[in-house]
């Protein structure tokens, strides 16, 4: 017995109606890493899970969490944080330079390069504060550029004609003292300062977080300070010996 034209007109749209409502994605269960297996996703066969990249620093243990605490603390505690921080720095480097050199251990330098290194604290945190919200244009390589010229023509000239006229106040030499000890040392120690720190902050301003700048360059500057140390003891001893020979020339005349 045939059927009648209607009936199949009606099975044929139901048809039609039944293939344009089935999913054209085919579906199936995708595990999450490192998920249990009950609490896996429904997920087309083409969606890719990605990994997160834990940085290198952030696995190293004791390290990072150490790291993690100061950043914490430099968030809530800038100043005192920043301050502490370069008092250890001062008076490790102190140590060091004088270790290196032939003269008996002098506490007085220690405690000088201490008061020295409180008073650059707080300048030294707001100066990569500055840095990090100016000279931002559209090209990376344009804004780093721009920050280390900076640094090296303001922040570096001016950290080191302030330790060096310190550290000859400190000493009893005077207003004058102080200029000269800034003439005799100011050249070389930016010129040497134009071989490290534009690379330290090059890497520092392109990798490292703002709360973390001030503590990556601190371990770096205590290399750095050891040396300004050695470089003042021998600026000292030169001052000393000019000055003994000039008050014989006097004396003989």
């Amino acid at each position: 017995m045939h059927r009648p034209r209607d009936q199949l007109r009606t099975q044929s749209s139901s048809a039609q109606s039944s293939k344009s409502t089935s999913p054209t994605t085919s579906q199936s269960t995708v595990k999450i890493p490192g998920e249990t297996p009950a609490s896996s996703i429904t997920a087309p066969v083409s969606a890719t899970v990605q990994h997160a990249v834990v940085p290198l620093w952030q696995r190293l243990g004791p390290v990072t969490r150490l790291a993690q605490a100061y950043g914490q603390s430099q968030k809530k505690r800038p100043y005192v944080t920043q301050t502490i921080s370069s008092i250890f720095i001062f008076f490790s480097a102190d140590l060091l330079a004088q270790s290196m050199s032939d003269d008996d251990y002098d506490p007085v330098r220690t405690v000088r390069n201490v008061f020295i290194g409180a008073g650059t604290a707080v300048p030294a945190y707001e100066w990569f504060k500055f840095l990090a919200t100016r000279f931002n244009y559209k090209s990376r390589a344009l804004s780093l550029g721009v920050k280390i010229v900076m640094n090296q023509l303001l922040f570096a000239t001016y950290m080191n004609v302030y330790f060096f006229s310190m550290q000859a106040l400190l000493s009893g030499d005077g207003i004058g003292g102080a200029v000269q000890r800034v003439r005799d040392t100011l050249l070389t120690s930016w010129i040497n300062s134009c071989k490290i720190w534009p690379i330290v902050m090059a890497f520092n301003l392109s990798y490292v977080p703002l709360e973390y700048r001030a503590l990556f360059a601190g371990i770096i500057n205590l290399g750095w300070q050891a040396y300004l140390s050695l470089l003042n003891r021998w600026a000292e001893i030169r001052e000393a010996e000019a000055a003994e020979t000039a008050a014989e020339a006097v004396a003989l005349a």
